[in-house]
């Protein structure tokens, strides 16, 4: 490993851990059934980027991480993503890393550090996401107990929330979330669409 990527990393630890709420008007969870707000970042090739305008005609499981341990669980889902049905065209996925607090200080670091332990036909998958962060933690239902987890969300073609889960990866979420991503690619009726009307949110 590089002593860029050391240092990249070192201060990603730095910067991820010491996020913090934002002060700002208070923000409703989101709710299955809703389109998701825009959710602006940067690619890793720099460009940039916006949910779920770049996910437009594809259905998009996405994996927010805020905490530098939380590359863990969001590595896990995006592995098994890409082994099991990363393959489709109709699909795509996004890793999103919510970088607060001290983040101007480090981000050219962290964004060097990224590029360089990413392989490049996957920078077009993570979107890097500075500020913002407390409205994100609320719209998730993030809590400090869960700090770690991955926070996840399945977007329609539409860009509609279709799902949400947060934690660690699990075989058996993982099945049902394979039998969605699929129904919803191929456009068959699932058993959220009966859910829709009252805006059930997943646990």
């Amino acid at each position: 490993m590089s002593r860029i990527t050391v240092d990249a990393c070192f201060i990603g630890v730095l910067v991820m851990s010491m996020a913090t709420l934002q002060a700002g008007p208070a923000r409703e969870s989101l709710r299955v059934g809703e389109r998701l707000p825009g959710l602006k970042g940067q690619f890793l090739s720099g460009r940039d980027a916006e949910l779920p305008r770049a996910s437009s005609g594809k259905v998009a499981f996405v994996a927010i991480g805020f905490t530098y341990d939380s590359r863990f669980p969001v590595e896990a889902w995006g592995a098994w993503y890409r082994a099991t049905i990363g393959s489709r065209t109709d699909v795509t996925f996004f890793e999103v890393p919510m970088i607060g607090g001290l983040a101007t200080l480090g981000r050219w670091f962290i964004d060097r550090g990224m590029r360089n332990g990413t392989p490049a036909e996957l920078h077009e998958h993570v979107i890097t996401v500075y500020g913002g962060t407390g409205d994100w933690k609320k719209r998730v239902a993030y809590s400090e107990e869960r700090e770690h987890d991955a926070y996840l969300i399945v977007l329609d073609r539409d860009g509609i929330v279709r799902w949400l889960h947060h934690g660690g990866f699990d075989q058996s979420r993982a099945d049902d979330l394979h039998a969605l991503l699929t129904s919803l690619a191929e456009g068959r009726p699932t058993m959220d669409d009966h859910d829709l009307a009252d805006g059930r949110r997943e646990p």
